[in-house]
C-alpha cells in the first residue's frame, strides 16, 4: 500500500490497550481496523470504546488485507509467538516489550522478518517522548561533557495492588527486571550505546503475593522469578551504569534516572513516560531545568513512527535491533546473578539520531 493512512490491527484487549488505543485514533497518519484477543467480547468493548469498526479472532485480524501493522500487546510469554505469526501473514510487528524472553525467540522473531522484507519494532517508545528525547539531545550537544557514569532506580513494592491480573508480572518475563528494565536500559543504550558485560545480584521477597484490587482481590499467585535485580553495566564506550530494578521495596522511588559526564550531571525525566523536565547540574548551586522540547504523546508513538518509516524507507527509532540488544542485556543480567559470575551480551546495536523536535504526532503526512 503506497498512500493514505497506515492500517493497524492491535492484537490483546487487555489493561494497556486503553491507552494505546486512545492514541493510535488520534494519530491522522494510522488506521486502527480491528482489534482481536482470546475473548473476543472483550476485543468488541475496546473496539466500541474507541471507534474501531471491527473486531473479534487474532486469524480474522491477520487475513485483513487492509492491515499492515499490528501492535502485540499479548502477554510476554508468547510475544516472540505471536511476533512470528503476524510476521508469517505478511505484515509487520510492534511488539510491547519485551521482544521476546530469550535469546533463542528473539533471533528468530528478527530472522524471520529478515528473510520476509518485514520490520519488527518494539516498545517502549516513551524513550521516544519529548522528555527523554530533550535529555538526550542536551547530552549529545555536549551539556554534560563526556558521559562517563550513570545512576538508574526503579523502587515499589510491586504491581499486584493496583493491578487486576498481575500473575504474568511475576512469572518468566516478568518481575522488575523484565517489566520495568526496558524503559530504563533503552534510554541508557540511548545515551551510552550497547553494553558489552554486566554483573548482578537478586533476591525473592516472598514465594506468593496477593491480589489487591478487582474482581479477584484477594486471590494469592507465586511469585516465580526474582523480584529485585541490582546491576553493574559496563558500555563498549567505557561508560557505567549501576541499576536497581525492585518490587520489594517499601519506599517507591521510581523514574530516577541521572547521567554524569566529565562537566555535569543530569536527571533526566522518568523513562517510564513521555514528558517532564531534566536536571542540570554544574559546579554546585541549584539546577538548571531544561523543560521538555516537543508535543505531548504518548504509547503508540513508536507504532507511528515506524508507519512513517516504512512509508518513507526509512529507519524506525525504536528498532528490532536496539530492542533484542535490550533483551540481550537483561538475559545477561539475570545470567549474572544466578551464576555470581560476570555476564556479556551477545549482541550489539546502535542508537538512532534524537527525533526533531518538530516531528509531530497530529500532523498528516501519509
Amino acid at each position: 500500500m503506497s498512500g493514505g493512512p497506515v492500517g493497524v490491527g492491535v492484537i490483546g484487549a487487555g489493561v494497556i490497550s486503553g491507552e494505546y488505543l486512545r492514541n493510535l485514533t488520534a494519530f491522522p497518519d494510522l488506521a486502527v481496523r480491528f482489534v482481536a484477543d482470546l475473548d473476543t467480547d472483550r476485543a468488541k468493548a475496546q473496539a466500541e470504546a474507541f471507534g474501531v469498526p471491527a473486531s473479534g479472532t487474532v486469524a480474522e485480524l491477520l487475513a485483513r488485507e487492509d492491515i499492515e501493522i499490528v501492535v502485540n500487546l499479548t502477554i510476554p510469554a508468547v510475544h516472540a509467538e505471536v511476533g512470528l505469526e503476524i510476521l508469517r501473514a505478511g505484515k509487520h510487528v510492534w511488539s510491547e516489550k519485551p521482544v521476546a524472553l530469550d535469546r533463542e525467540s528473539g533471533l528468530l522473531l528478527l530472522e524471520e522478518a529478515r528473510l520476509r522484507g518485514l520490520r519488527v519494532a518494539c516498545a517502549p517508545d516513551t524513550v521516544l517522548g519529548s522528555g527523554i528525547q530533550t535529555g538526550l539531545r542536551a547530552v549529545k550537544e555536549g551539556r554534560i561533557g563526556e558521559p562517563l557514569t550513570a545512576l538508574a532506580i526503579m523502587n515499589s513494592p510491586g504491581p499486584e495492588s493496583w493491578h487486576p491480573s498481575p500473575e504474568f508480572l511475576f512469572d518468566t518475563g516478568g518481575g522488575p527486571l523484565f517489566d520495568i528494565g526496558p524503559y530504563y536500559l533503552t534510554a541508557l543504550v540511548h545515551v551510552f550505546g550497547p553494553v558489552r558485560r554486566v554483573s548482578a545480584t537478586s533476591s525473592r521477597s516472598r514465594a506468593t503475593r496477593v491480589i489487591g484490587s478487582g474482581p479477584r482481590a484477594g486471590t494469592e499467585f507465586p511469585v516465580n522469578v526474582p523480584t529485585a535485580h541490582s546491576a553493574l553495566l559496563e558500555f563498549t564506550s567505557g561508560a557505567s551504569a549501576v541499576a536497581l530494578f525492585s518490587f520489594e521495596s517499601h519506599l517507591t522511588r521510581a523514574g530516577l534516572l541521572e547521567v554524569t559526564g566529565t562537566s555535569g550531571t543530569l536527571a533526566l525525566p522518568d523513562p517510564n513516560g513521555f514528558g517532564g523536565p531534566s536536571r542540570l547540574w554544574r559546579d554546585g548551586g541549584e539546577p538548571d531545568v531544561i523543560d521538555a522540547v516537543g508535543p505531548e504523546y504518548g504509547r503508540g508513538a513508536g507504532v507511528l513512527d515506524l508507519a512513517r518509516a516504512i512509508r518513507s524507507g526509512t529507519d524506525e527509532r525504536a528498532s528490532a535491533a536496539i530492542a533484542f540488544h535490550v533483551l540481550d542485556v537483561m538475559v545477561a543480567i539475570a545470567e549474572a546473578a544466578a551464576s555470581g559470575s560476570a555476564a556479556e551480551p551477545q549482541s550489539t546495536a546502535t542508537p538512532p539520531d534524537a527525533l526533531p523536535h518538530q516531528w509531530d504526532p497530529t500532523a498528516r503526512t501519509l
